[in-house]
């Protein structure tokens, strides 16, 4: 049986004004956020008090096994679902014939795990990572009742109780990995904890979605389904392809101990892309789908994230980049001092990344997801072929090759989606500028600070704090020397008031 609530039939849109529009975006944008943000809270408490318990050679380990899950994860059917948010109108059949679908393939997915470990340890030539891999099977069952639940809230721009069951959750899954590591279980600790934060997951959100569905294996009719999920899942792919291939070939060169360095350094890296940037996508796909038939708007609303967001993602990785020494000492531990050097690099060619993963929920509510396809094939060529020319200097090598590989694909990126947009590279580098050009120069100047303290030998500590507080305020006055619309535009947006009529016009004008 499915229930027919109406927040979930037919197109929420129809009838409703720009502003009650756009105070539903901004409200979904605050919960979905918020509670990104709170979550990470939980999980970095954890993760920190984690982190010095285990060794370097645990997340070695564990990192092997997530080249694994991921090239599994992108079959996971999740595209399927999401078909459901760009639909302009869905039923209580499709729906059923959704959830056949997810409940079919992430079976055959844990199956094909289960049984194909063996193969992937000893690539590896680690045995314990098939034990590690039979576990994690585990996710795959619970994905079809996170899935469901979830597009079908987000059409609805209900993230509010999305954001409840995630909090429960990341609060599950850091107590599991604080007892893990606290009662001894090493790697096995960095299994649990995922696990119990997925399953916590499947619960919350079947029972607040109140989504009572029956699956329906009976895939007649279902062709716009399985044509854009298969959109998706290729882009999936190939972005796999490009974000594991790294982890991939320095995993059969390198020893457990120097990968889990990179990896770890890897991961800090790319927190802000990874863990905020993406609840926003969650956002803006069903926001741009539904003001794909105004094109002044869509243009208007692109342009616009890409600037705000710069505002917060270059001072982050321009701070963490010349701040990664102090910051990993104080955080991490001495024992973690080999990830700096990655840190670095790898920080400055995520500003880049950051703006190129903006262009797929757009080309993808426009209904075209064959775009951001080809766009992770790109992605696909460009890594791989990078990583595997910098494994030749090391794992350091393989980091430059982020910093070479980020600009090729976002110039590819911007090539391929900004006519569909209406907008130009020159348009998109513009949007960028306010928030990276304050950002570089504040970074040469925390930077060379840094140098002429270090002969003082303060603690990492007061050497770090020294350092983040120039930062702000460096960049904080150069906002305002040279980027004061940016501050307004920020404050507006923040305390919901209106822009003036000129920016009104402008927008018009679009």
């Amino acid at each position: 049986m499915v229930s027919e609530s109406a927040e979930f039939k037919g197109s929420e849109m129809g009838g409703e004004s720009a502003d009650a529009f756009g105070s539903r975006v901004r409200s979904a944008v605050i919960w979905r956020s918020g509670s990104q943000i709170l979550a990470q809270i939980i999980t970095w408490g954890s993760t920190l008090m984690v982190i010095r318990l285990l060794e370097p050679t645990d997340y070695g380990l564990f990192a092997m096994t997530q080249v694994v899950l991921a090239f599994l994860a992108f079959l996971n059917g999740w595209g399927f679902a999401s078909a459901l948010v760009q639909s302009d109108s869905v039923d209580p059949f499709r729906i059923r014939q959704a959830f056949g679908l997810l409940l079919l393939l992430n079976a055959l997915l844990a199956a094909i795990q289960f049984f194909g470990a063996p193969i992937a340890a000893a690539y590896y030539g680690q045995p314990m990572v098939a034990d590690l891999l039979r576990v994690q099977a585990l996710m795959f069952l619970a994905t079809p009742f996170i899935a469901l639940p979830e597009v079908m809230m987000s059409r609805a721009l209900d993230f509010r109780r999305q954001a409840l069951v995630n909090l429960l959750a990341a609060l599950a899954g850091a107590s599991t990995a604080l007892g893990c590591a606290l009662a001894g279980y090493g790697v096995w600790t960095l299994v649990y904890a995922p696990i119990a934060l997925f399953w916590t997951r499947a619960i919350g959100l079947t029972l607040v979605a109140r989504l009572l569905v029956w699956p329906s294996f009976n895939f007649k009719g279902c062709g716009q389904i399985i044509g854009f999920g298969s959109a998706v899942l290729f882009s999936q792919l190939f972005w796999l392809v490009q974000s594991q291939s790294d982890i991939f070939i320095a995993g059969g060169r390198f020893e457990p101990h120097a990968l889990g360095l990179y990896a770890e350094a890897l991961f800090l890296a790319q927190i802000f892309m990874a863990k905020f940037v993406p609840p926003l996508n969650e956002v803006a796909f069903p926001a741009y789908a539904r003001i794909k038939n105004d094109m002044a708007a869509v243009r208007w609303s692109f342009l616009k994230t890409v600037r705000l967001l710069m505002l917060v993602a270059a001072p982050f990785y321009c701070g963490l980049a010349v701040t990664a020494a102090p910051m990993v000492e104080t955080v991490f531990g001495a024992k973690w001092l080999g990830m700096v050097p990655y840190i670095q690099i790898i920080a400055l060619a995520l500003m880049l990344m950051t703006v190129q993963i903006l262009f797929a929920p757009l080309t993808n509510a426009l209904g075209k997801p064959s775009l951001s396809m080809f766009t992770a094939l790109g992605g696909a060529i460009i890594f791989p072929a990078a990583f595997l020319i910098g494994a030749e200097w090391g794992l350091i090598g393989m980091a430059w090759a982020w910093l070479i590989a980020a600009p090729l694909l976002l110039i590819v990126t911007g090539r391929l989606s900004a006519p569909l947009i209406g907008v130009s590279l020159w348009d998109v580098g513009r949007a960028m500028l306010p928030g990276l050009a304050p950002a570089l120069v504040m970074a040469v100047g925390v930077g060379f600070t840094a140098q002429a303290i270090a002969p003082l030998g303060l603690a990492a500590p007061l050497r770090l704090v020294a350092l983040v507080a120039l930062g702000v305020a460096l960049y904080g006055a150069l906002l305002w020397l040279l980027e004061r619309e940016a501050i307004a535009e920020v404050t507006r947006l923040v305390l919901r008031r209106q822009p003036p009529a000129a920016e009104v016009a402008a927008q018009d004008a679009i």
